[in-house]
């Protein structure tokens, strides 16, 4: 075979023939320049990133925000064992108790911990003097009318017209019980229930503003049916307030979203449909409206084993074609959303059923960008690790944020009560977003493009005194 000339092969930029010696120094200059300039990179993105920090961190040193990150500790003493026959003992012995199981019986002798009496409720409707406008996570809440608030699994919309806040939420004030043997806890459908303030914390009953069909079985909002978390935004360009809501059947196996609207934000809303979106099973959801007005469903799917991002359509009635799947693997849902300077976060808890577990912040640099964890958000003083790892035995629903007050957040959720639903409660907790992470990630090497998102847990709190509820 004839061999091929090779006079006219292109030589290298250092004269050297492919395949020679002087190939391995050149790869070596090539990666020593690379790295020289990812080193630059890394210096020049490490100054700004710390100056934003120091910013943030001037912020959460405010003395307005100082005394909501002073926590208090939460030694929660389990009970003595209950005492069993020598028979039982030897048939099936006893596992340890964990403080979750206590807080899923309702026969615990420790169950006043974390579902303190109706008589010590939290009552907007009496002078209370220095006690007004303080929150206590856990208590039984009222409305003006003296009626306990259902609105769980919600999330809050302020209307700029009215410029009043309102809360949405699953209506639950019907007997517990569970469809079958295996079921989980259930309530029927009542409807979304709908609160006014404006204040955050004087709240007045819209009444059901989305209500069950008592009588077509057919329908999505069958009494026997699952309504969940259902969430409000305004849409500028129709005049319609659009919900959003988890819609399935008693086997959770429909996993599907519906959608309603208003010209009002009290109602009545008007159910349009149900679908399964982007053509996945859709469970615990969400969703958020940008500052550009462009709104995003965020939903668990593929069983829960992770989250899909996508725009909704211009009329926030449909999704497009476009979708993002993020936290693969993680299982994860209750995902809560927000935006601080520039960059996105979202609370999410593991897939527990209604036994609370630990929950995970998250952070992007776009909706439809690559979405890193960042482990719990959550604060506790003293060595109350279960407390901390049990999301304060609560799970999140929404993230609002504190209007004049940078950084400052208001995290909701639901302490769920599988043994009576309707005695669900409510666990508010100030989130201060602010100081470095608490561990690099590896694609920064080294240096996180964001700040750390704490909740702070307290038995008692307030929103700063000249906040008051005007928007800044």
């Amino acid at each position: 075979m004839k061999m091929r000339n090779n006079k006219y092969r292109k030589p290298t930029s250092l004269r050297c023939n492919a395949g020679s010696r002087c190939s391995t120094p050149v790869a070596v200059w090539a990666l020593v320049g690379f790295l020289i300039v990812l080193q630059l990179w890394n210096l020049i993105s490490h100054t700004n990133i710390q100056s934003k920090h120091a910013h943030h961190s001037s912020m959460i040193h405010h003395p307005l925000l100082r005394e909501l990150q002073v926590v208090e500790e939460e030694n929660i003493q389990m009970p003595p064992p209950r005492r069993r026959s020598p028979r039982a003992a030897k048939r099936k012995p006893k596992r340890a108790t964990t403080l979750v199981d206590e807080f899923l019986d309702e026969n615990s002798q420790i169950r006043h911990v974390f579902f303190p009496s109706a008589k010590m409720a939290v009552d907007p409707t009496k002078d209370n003097g220095n006690d007004s406008f303080y929150y206590y996570p856990g208590r039984v809440w009222l409305d003006t009318e003296g009626n306990p608030i259902q609105a769980h699994g919600g999330g809050i919309l302020y209307d700029e017209r009215s410029e009043t806040y309102y809360w949405y939420g699953e209506y639950k004030d019907g007997p517990t019980y569970h469809a079958h043997k295996k079921g989980a806890a259930r309530v029927d459908v009542i409807g979304v229930g709908c609160y006014s303030s404006k204040d955050l914390w004087t709240w007045k009953n819209e009444g059901i503003v989305l209500a069950a069909e008592p009588e077509n079985e057919a329908h999505d909002l069958h009494k026997s049916n699952i309504l969940e978390r259902p969430k409000v935004i305004y849409n500028s360009k129709t005049a319609k307030y659009v919900m959003w809501m988890h819609i399935d059947d008693t086997n959770y196996t429909k996993a599907s979203v519906g959608v309603a609207t208003s010209s009002t934000p009290v109602g009545p809303f008007t159910y349009l449909h149900s679908k399964r979106p982007h053509n996945s099973d859709s469970r615990d959801m969400t969703i958020f409206k940008d500052d550009d007005n462009t709104a995003y469903i965020i939903y668990s799917s593929d069983d829960n084993s992770e989250l899909h991002i996508g725009p909704l359509d211009k009329d926030y009635l449909d999704v497009t074609g476009v979708v993002r799947r993020v936290l693969v693997g993680q299982h994860r849902e209750a995902p809560a959303v927000f935006k601080y300077d520039g960059t996105y976060y979202m609370i999410t808890s593991g897939c527990t059923g209604w036994a609370p577990n630990e929950a995970r912040a998250h952070a992007a640099e776009s909706m439809m960008g690559n979405w890193e964890t960042m482990g719990d958000p959550c604060v506790v003083g003293g060595n109350s690790k279960v407390f901390r790892f049990a999301t304060f035995f609560s799970q999140g629903s929404f993230v609002v944020p504190v209007f004049g007050f940078e950084g400052l957040f208001v995290f909701m959720a639901d302490r769920w009560n599988p043994a009576d639903l309707r005695d669900s409660r409510y666990v508010w907790l100030p989130l201060i977003v602010g100081g470095a992470v608490d561990r690099p990630l590896d694609y920064s090497f080294g240096f996180p493009l964001w700040s750390r998102v704490s909740i702070y847990w307290h038995r008692r709190w307030r929103l700063p005194p000249q906040w008051n509820g005007n928007i800044v």
